[in-house]
């Protein structure tokens, strides 16, 4: 009978893709074992152009009171007869998991108390989220850990019909969080740059970011709009066939990094590059306190230098 392994990582979208070296350690290291991703659903279809699981379960995060989905949850964990789960979430509610199960307990590498392989490392807030899961996976008996890498997603975007150079931009952000984006008409004005540099702005972001795309149309009207017509899996494929991505702190960018592509990244008080920058072949990051106070011309240089 084969090894079963369950790997937890509920979100959200930049965590999840930081966690693409984690996920590849975990297959490498256990060779034929049987994986298992438990998710939630927007990552669901991600999860399976990965390649690194064997099957991917979605968890739909019942609250504590709600007997009869948490009972559910118990059942199916136990039922899965897992013989090691990696807590990549390592939050309050993946560390309650490991209370869903019978003992003797799985194997379980994470903070949980009482778990086999904790990760003790006092120091553990502190770092980038990349070097936190690979101190953790060492922890557990894993030695190579390589870097986030979606390369290997595929996806068709030949029916959005892009020309050669084209540098996906991405204004948007978590709307709850506006202190996260650089004003939009700003982003209009680095658009006119790009054409001078022989590139196409095409944009990118959900449904919820279509005033960020109506804000750069303004000021140009010759840029792509494709707010809200792309998967996770073809913003990574469009990320693999683009000169450059540029953009807010915000999910699809780390799409773009770990896919390959050269990356412009804009940051403001609300977050720290050192723990949650994205990971890739090339990644800038310029910050600010305020991003209001970041200029067009500091975005268009950094953009130059990193052109391939």
């Amino acid at each position: 009978m084969s090894t079963r392994i369950l790997v937890i990582r509920l979100g959200a979208l930049g965590d999840f893709v930081l966690s693409s070296g984690a996920y590849r350690a975990i297959r490498e290291f256990h060779g034929d074992a049987h994986i298992v991703l438990l998710t939630t659903a927007p990552y669901e279809n991600l999860a399976r152009a990965g390649g690194w699981f064997d099957e991917v379960w979605l968890d739909d995060k019942p609250s504590w009171w709600q007997f009869g989905p948490v009972r559910e949850l118990r059942q199916r964990l136990n039922e899965g007869a897992f013989d090691r789960v990696y807590d990549l979430q390592t939050s309050d509610r993946s560390c309650a998991y490991h209370r869903l199960f019978r003992r003797p307990r799985p194997e379980w590498s994470g903070i949980a108390r009482g778990c086999s392989h904790p990760q003790a490392n006092t120091g553990r807030d502190a770092m980038h989220t990349v070097e936190r899961q690979a101190d953790q996976l060492k922890m557990a008996g894993l030695e190579h850990i390589p870097g986030p890498d979606l390369s290997m997603v595929e996806a068709d975007v030949t029916a959005f019909n892009l020309p050669a150079s084209y540098v996906l931009v991405m204004p948007g952000s978590a709307p709850q969080r506006p202190e996260k984006r650089w004003p939009a008409e700003r982003y209009g004005e680095l658009s006119h740059q790009l054409k001078g540099m022989g590139l196409t702005s095409v944009l990118i972001g959900g449904p919820a970011e279509k005033e960020a795309a109506l804000e750069i149309a303004k000021s140009r009207s010759d840029v792509i709009d494709l707010m809200g017509r792309t998967s996770f899996e073809q913003i990574a494929a469009l990320a693999q066939g683009a000169t450059l991505a540029i953009g807010n702190d915000t999910g699809p960018m780390h799409l773009a990094a770990t896919a390959g592509c050269p990356s412009v990244v804009l940051f403001s008080h609300a977050s720290d590059p050192d723990i949650t920058a994205p990971r890739g072949r090339s990644v800038t990051v310029l910050q600010r306190y305020d991003l209001g106070d970041l200029s067009v011309d500091e975005v268009g240089y950094a953009a130059r230098k990193a052109l391939p």
